[in-house]
């Protein structure tokens, strides 16, 4: 949710150069895809459990990755996925001439770093500056970070993320509106 709130705010407070609709599917797609990124060294995350031998590539990325909270959850991390994705789009813009992936990359790049930055409010922190073995939490004293998975997260930030996202799209209609008219054409 927080990937998708973070595209939103860009969205409503950047200019944005014309897009195809094709583009802005897979760009939230994308956003989405940055989002849960970050947790790909966690061989309990929700992407592993999903697939049929998941448990399995899951427990090997968690080795390869430097076990949850590591590699990933860094800027170094940012880079080296962020690098990954962008070789992936650069591999697939000949089959796909009319996707903006540069617009696509963006978007990833906002929800991986949306999930770093939450996840800098956690208990557990993040090591931002990997091999820096160093990891940075707001506020700087655990005890008044929000637990993963507890109640405050499930029940107040969760919630509240989509309280900010129908606020984004009622106080932006207008905005949204001329958006999605010039691509429905």
């Amino acid at each position: 949710m927080a990937a998708f709130t973070a595209l939103s705010i860009i969205v409503v407070s950047q200019p944005l150069p014309h897009i195809t609709l094709a583009t802005g599917m897979v760009a939230v797609v994308a956003n989405l895809m940055g989002g849960i990124t970050p947790d790909i060294d966690q061989p309990t995350a929700p992407f592993w459990r999903n697939l049929p031998v998941g448990k399995y590539v899951g427990k090997t990325f968690d080795r390869l990755l430097g076990g949850h909270r590591f590699l990933s959850h860094s800027v170094l991390g940012a880079f080296l996925f962020g690098f990954i994705f962008h070789y992936i789009l650069q591999v697939l813009r000949p089959s796909f001439p009319h996707l903006n992936m540069d617009i696509i990359w963006w978007a990833f790049m906002i929800g991986y770093v949306s999930h770093l930055i939450m996840d800098t409010f956690t208990t557990e922190g993040v090591p931002w500056l990997l091999p820096i073995p160093v990891k940075f939490g707001v506020p700087p004293l655990k005890a008044m970070r929000v637990p993963t998975g507890g109640f405050l997260e499930r029940f107040i930030i969760f919630p509240g993320l989509i309280l900010v996202n129908i606020y984004i799209f009622y106080a932006y209609y207008d905005k949204f509106k001329v958006l999605i008219h010039s691509y429905l054409k």
